[in-house]
C-alpha cells in the first residue's frame, strides 16, 4: 500500500516538485498546503502517513501547525526549512516531529529521511500501542486483586481459596476473571 503524504509548503515552484519526487518513488501525495491553517485543515481531513512541513508559512508557522498536529492526531512530521539555526533546531523538539531537512532538499537526502520517518513513525505506533497493552493488563491485574482482597475479607477467606472461588466461576460461566472481579466489587461495594 502507498504511503500517504501531506506537503505544507508555501513556495508552489518546491511545492510541486516535491510532489513529483514523491510520487516518482511511489507515495501518495494527498494534500498540498501553502500556509499552516491549511496544513491542519488537510491533516486533519486526511490523515496522512508522514506531514512535510516548512517552518515558515503564512498565518501560522509550520512549528504551531506542527503542535497541533502532534496534539490532535499524533501525526509524524518531517520539516523542512531554510533555516539551519540553533534555535529553530531547539524549537522543532517535539514528539511528534521525527526529522529536519535544510533546503535546497534533494532527492538524495528527501527519499531517505521520509523512509527513516516513516518507519520511527511505525515503531512509535508499536511501542504506544505495547504500552497501552500494559496498561490495560494493569488495570485487569489490579481489579483482579482487589475483588480478591474483597473476598478474603467479606468471606473469610485465604488468598488461595479467594482466587480458586473466582476462578472456578470464570471456568464454569465462561467469564474472564475481570468480568468476574467486577461481580464482586459490585456486590461488596
Amino acid at each position: 500500500m502507498k504511503k500517504r503524504i501531506l506537503i505544507a509548503e508555501d513556495e508552489s515552484i518546491i511545492r510541486m516538485d516535491l510532489k513529483l519526487t514523491l510520487e516518482d518513488h511511489g507515495y501518495e501525495v494527498v494534500g498540498e498546503a501553502g500556509d499552516g491553517d491549511r496544513a491542519v485543515e488537510l491533516a486533519f481531513l486526511h490523515k496522512p502517513d508522514l506531514v512535510l512541513m516548512d517552518i515558515k508559512m503564512p498565518k501560522i508557522d509550520g512549528l504551531k501547525a506542527s503542535r497541533i498536529i502532534g496534539t490532535q492526531l499524533d501525526l509524524p512530521i518531517l520539516l523542512i526549512t531554510a533555516y539551519s539555526q540553533k534555535e529553530f533546531v531547539e524549537k522543532a523538539q517535539q514528539d511528534n516531529i521525527v526529522g529536519y531537512l535544510v533546503k535546497p532538499i534533494s532527492e538524495a537526502n528527501l527519499i531517505p529521511a521520509i523512509e527513516v520517518a516513516l518507519h520511527q513513525s511505525e515503531k512509535a505506533k508499536r511501542l504506544k500501542a505495547s504500552i497501552q497493552d500494559v496498561k490495560r493488563e494493569v488495570e485487569k491485574r489490579k481489579t483482579i486483586e482487589r475483588a480478591k482482597g474483597l473476598l478474603m475479607e467479606k468471606e473469610n477467606l485465604s488468598e488461595p481459596q479467594a482466587f480458586k472461588k473466582m476462578r472456578d466461576a470464570s471456568m464454569s460461566r465462561q467469564q474472564t476473571m475481570e468480568s468476574i472481579a467486577k461481580e464482586v466489587l459490585e456486590l461488596y461495594k
